[in-house]
């Protein structure tokens, strides 16, 4: 019996692993076809969103890329500020290989925006303006894509990894919200957009807004730019002409300026002919209050010094020697 048990036990094993190969079978060809198919819907979105995609030829070596953007009565084309190296002699490559003049309608290096205006032009069937898309997520997945040359679109693609703010830029620009994402940049992306999956722009990639290469300005913000530029070619902001530090503010020296917070902007620095010399602060001055709000950091200076306060007097409360002083000043705008 038990020879004839050893000789049945082969057979009874490759019977019952003959169901588990076809599941196995089943199981990868499904997943073949599951992957297949989004291979194919990122394709789709590709194409979908190239459509509104342009090369921006305005530096000597790089080109870079644009958006054509929806501005109500006209389509106009969205890039980034870094990559417009001249104001003129400026051309863009549409969709279907057509290279027309752009003129510069105007600029924001604040939030690294520039717009560009095609005259004369006819889209054409293959061009459209971008449809787009707030409210992406952390963690969607996206599609950074650029149109650097004639070859047609490149494409990265990652997640959302972070959304940040919102906040001012390093070079005192609003941002409703800064969108990190983990996809390559590659050159002359900056300008194109970061695209959902259904094609649509959820913003505008930028290698220069931020120390990380992978950033993108969002929708809200290109909105309310793209109409600042279209009234006024450019968006207007405060400034004082100084050069600040953060250093700690003594409790004792708070209290003498009924402030509250723990530091204040030291100043290192003014400049000839500015707002802050005019008004006569000094190096050295330690600034604790501007139009009456506490500036503990510099980026709570720039919130003071909108684009509403050009022009209008306001009072800087300082510490001079270790004791208070006001001094009043006329917000400049920065050129």
């Amino acid at each position: 019996m038990a020879e004839t048990t050893d000789q049945q036990a082969p057979a009874q094993s490759q019977t019952a692993g003959q169901p588990q190969s076809q599941a196995q079978t089943t199981g990868q060809t499904q997943n073949t076809t599951a992957l297949s198919a989004f291979s194919d819907q990122l394709a789709g979105v590709v194409e979908r969103a190239a459509r509104s995609i342009v090369t921006v030829a305005a530096r000597q070596r790089q080109s870079a890329t644009g958006i054509l953007w929806n501005a109500g009565q006209e389509t106009i084309v969205l890039t980034a500020d870094h990559v417009v190296e001249r104001e003129d002699n400026i051309s863009v490559t549409l969709p279907d290989k057509r290279e027309v003049k752009a003129q510069l309608i105007g600029r924001d290096p604040g939030t690294d925006l520039a717009a560009l205006r095609i005259t004369g032009t006819d889209l054409g069937t293959s061009a459209a303006a971008a449809e787009v898309a707030e409210g992406v997520k952390v963690g969607n997945l996206v599609l950074a894509i650029g149109r650097p040359g004639a070859d047609g679109p490149r494409v990265s693609f990652g997640a959302v990894s972070a959304i940040a703010g919102p906040l001012r830029s390093w070079q005192g620009g609003e941002i409703e919200g800064i969108i990190y994402a983990d996809v390559t940049l590659y050159p002359g992306f900056s300008g194109g957009p970061l695209v959902d999956l259904a094609g649509r722009v959820v913003g505008l990639n930028s290698s220069h807004l931020t120390r990380q290469s992978s950033t993108a300005i969002p929708v809200a913000t290109l909105r309310r730019v793209a109409t600042t530029l279209l009234t006024h070619g450019r968006v207007k902001r405060g400034y004082l002409g100084v050069g600040t530090q953060q250093v700690p503010l003594p409790a004792a020296l708070a209290q003498k300026v009924g402030a509250t917070q723990e530091a204040g902007l030291l100043i290192v620095t003014v400049e000839p002919g500015s707002p802050a010399e005019q008004a006569g602060l000094l190096l050295g001055d330690l600034l604790v209050k501007l139009g009456g709000q506490p500036v503990g950091d510099v980026d709570a200076l720039r919130r003071q010094l909108g684009g509403d306060t050009l022009g209008q007097a306001l009072t800087a409360t300082i510490l001079r020697g270790g004791e208070p002083k006001d001094v009043t000043l006329t917000v400049g705008e920065r050129q």
